[in-house]
């Protein structure tokens, strides 16, 4: 039988009872702990049974300005007392202790009837996608620093009083599903449950959701742990009813796309001290009719930090840091204060940081990282997707180099700020057999509020960080304009300084390539023996970019007058802009059709002077003359377009003047070349 089936009637009947009554019945039945709590029978005494497990799973004694980073009882809403469970969360207080050592030992233990606190040893596979069945009155808890769940995680479903600590979930994860369409199984899965505390532990490479807390489960939990690398980290709600109640403090969210958390339909959410980074595409959302009190947290790096959702949806967001985050960060008023059902002091924001980041997961070493990693589909890797391998580089305190076996990867990549020196090579030496693909499109609506995904959100892979080498691999936005209407679709977005593309593979349509952030930052980047294909200003941006050797394809629009503009340059004043030299301009399109650039002046910026060199290539006939278009009533000769010594059949005639093909003088030319626009104060040579 389930623990579902094997589970007190009459604790069923209270529960449901407690859901249907709504946040009015949850608010009384989650008053602070002192008001309902009865003394404790001297052989059950929770803080000496908490101690005495730290005591046996190794843990540290630290301390924050919150209280003990590893505090012997439950902490937030999971320790808030109701009739049934007057100490709040204690999991499998008062039964034996066990000790698991392999799957079949910690199923058998996890659904007994009694309680238990289960100890894990080591590492305990799981046949992959499976979620072992935990029932009521347990404590879960790894012992030392190898304690770990591989290929499965844990389910709690309809039960109630269960405690999971010092516990690394991973590697749940199908090779190729970064969607998460085809496992839907997560690290740990809480279905229509109360009293639950998930504490100390680490979550990566997961089938779907790192967290799951699902379906009206109540008095929850989050502290302490390291969520990392991964489309989906904490997902709340499927549910109609607005009953759970939830903490989520101290957590370290690193490297992840989405649900950082997603939270819906809560009646009291409260995060507090929590840090995040890198967030792919949101970070804290209030959906449905939650309210949120988002409080003390730092969110760095990457897009929406805090979203409200829905008409009904609140978040007061107070004490917060954003740093380096683009796009929203809302907070829609008072909400309700998590002082009025328990105690907790908030850390300050400014070290927060190291105190999150030193103190989160398991207890053990830090994550060690070798120099040389590798990807691949078929599990043989260190990794299976790129972003994972991506991730831990970040946090290594070396450079890495990723080898990418072949493959086509469908995920979003985000090489973040600080993640320098990293290495992204494929394996075979052939960029074809390495791709790494997904569909946004720019003017693609996200599915909250009214922005779209823009040049930030759609590429396919952002380099951010300085000193990052592609090589030999395909990177594709494979969006669909056929099917869903023309719109800037990026595959690659380069930021960061000293980024060489080597051998790479750039596919797209509209907006293929945007070098630079056009801003005042300085950003170089060395493209050789790539290839680079799309229709309209498929290369543009504020950077220096030097393209050498390389083959730049424009796609066949269908049009007899006009098939784009290969680059449009918006170069920062006192800068360089691009240069591509060596390099062939080939196309399906029609002859005469193609022009190659346009000035680019963002928001009619007239504070930018666009600046392209194609010297020394080999123009196919699709290149018109002019050679060069006007953009946005921006003529461009106003701005500095040139051609030095090309030759084939979209050429300019060598030693004649053509109007509307600018020539460099040979002097000029001797300022325009890969030393001049690279080398910098630092002597960068990327080629050498």
């Amino acid at each position: 039988m389930t623990p579902s089936e094997t589970r007190d009637p009459a604790r069923r009947r209270a529960h449901a009872a407690a859901v249907a009554a709504a946040p009015v019945l949850a608010l009384a039945l989650l008053a602070p702990a002192a008001a309902h709590a009865a003394p404790a029978p001297a052989e059950a005494d929770p803080v000496a049974a908490g101690e005495a497990l730290l005591d046996r799973i190794g843990a540290p004694d630290t301390t924050t300005a919150d209280g003990p980073v590893w505090s012997p009882t439950a902490t937030g809403f999971a320790a808030t007392s109701t009739d049934e469970h007057p100490h709040g969360t204690t999991g499998g207080l008062g039964g034996d202790t066990v000790v698991a050592r392999d799957a079949e030992a910690l199923a058998e233990y996890a659904a007994a009837d009694e309680p238990l606190t289960i100890l894990v040893k080591g590492t305990v596979e799981v046949d992959l996608g499976t979620m072992v069945r935990v029932g009521d009155d347990k404590t879960i808890a790894g012992v030392g620093a190898k304690a770990e769940l591989v290929g499965g995680g844990l389910y709690l479903d309809e039960v109630e009083n269960v405690i999971v600590r010092n516990l690394t979930f991973r590697d749940s994860y199908l090779p190729g599903d970064w969607d998460g369409k085809h496992n839907d199984n997560d690290g740990i899965r809480v279905d229509t449950s109360s009293h639950v505390w998930i504490d100390h532990n680490a979550f990566t490479r997961i089938g779907d959701g790192m967290t799951d807390l699902r379906k009206d489960s109540t008095a929850l939990t989050l502290s302490w742990n390291s969520y990392r690398d991964h489309n989906k980290a904490i997902g709340v709600g499927w549910t109609d009813n607005v009953v759970t109640t939830l903490t989520m403090h101290h957590n370290l969210i690193s490297n992840s796309y989405q649900r950082n958390g997603s939270i819906d339909n809560v009646a009291y959410g409260h995060l507090y001290n929590n840090y995040v980074e890198g967030i792919g595409q949101y970070g804290t959302m209030s959906r449905g009719a939650s309210q949120l009190l988002v409080e003390n947290s730092v969110y760095a790096h990457g897009e929406d930090a805090i979203v409200a959702k829905d008409p009904g949806s609140r978040v007061h967001s107070r004490g917060n840091r954003f740093v380096d985050i683009r796009g929203l960060k809302q907070g829609t008023g008072e909400t309700f204060e998590a002082s009025d059902f328990y105690d907790y002091t908030l850390d300050d924001v400014d070290g927060l940081e190291r105190t999150v980041k030193d103190n989160v997961g398991p207890v053990g070493p830090p994550e060690n990282i070798g120099r040389s990693v590798t990807v691949a589909l078929d599990g043989s890797g260190d990794f299976a997707s790129v972003g994972a391998a991506v991730g831990a580089a970040w946090r290594s305190d070396h450079p890495v180099e990723i080898v990418v076996e072949p493959g086509t990867y469908r995920e979003v990549v985000r090489i973040w700020p600080g993640a320098d020196d990293l290495t992204i090579r494929g394996a075979t030496g052939d960029a074809e057999d390495v791709v790494i693909t997904y569909d946004i499109a720019a003017g693609q609506k996200k599915f909250y509020g009214d922005d779209t995904f823009g040049h930030t959100g759609s590429p396919t892979l952002s380099v951010l960080a300085d000193g990052v080498t592609l090589r030999d691999v395909t990177v594709e936005n494979a969006y669909d304009e056929e099917t869903n209407g023309g719109s800037q679709a990026l595959a690659l977005r380069t930021v960061g300084d000293r980024v060489v593309l080597d051998g790479v593979r750039l596919l797209g349509n509209q907006d293929t390539y945007l070098a630079g952030p056009g801003d005042d930052k300085v950003s170089r980047v060395y493209a050789t023996g790539s290839y680079i294909e799309g229709d309209v200003d498929f290369v543009y941006g504020g950077g220096t970019l030097v393209v050498e050797d390389s083959e730049i394809h424009s796609l066949d629009r269908g049009s007899d007058s006009n098939n784009g503009y290969v680059a449009a340059p918006a170069t920062v004043p006192g800068s360089h802009g691009f240069l591509f030299t060596g390099t062939r301009f080939t196309a399906q399109a029609a002859g005469g059709t193609v022009s190659l650039g346009r000035p680019w002046h963002p928001s009619s910026n007239p504070d930018v002077d666009p600046s392209i060199v194609v010297r020394d290539s080999w123009l196919g006939a699709h290149v018109a003359t002019p050679a060069w278009s006007d953009m946005s009533g921006w003529s461009w000769r106003e701005d500095f377009m040139r051609e030095y010594r090309n030759s084939g059949p979209g050429a300019a005639p060598a030693g004649e003047v053509v109007d509307g093909r600018p020539q460099l003088t040979d002097d000029e030319a001797s300022a325009h070349t890969r030393e001049a626009y690279l080398a910098g104060d630092d002597g960068w040579a990327p080629w050498r």
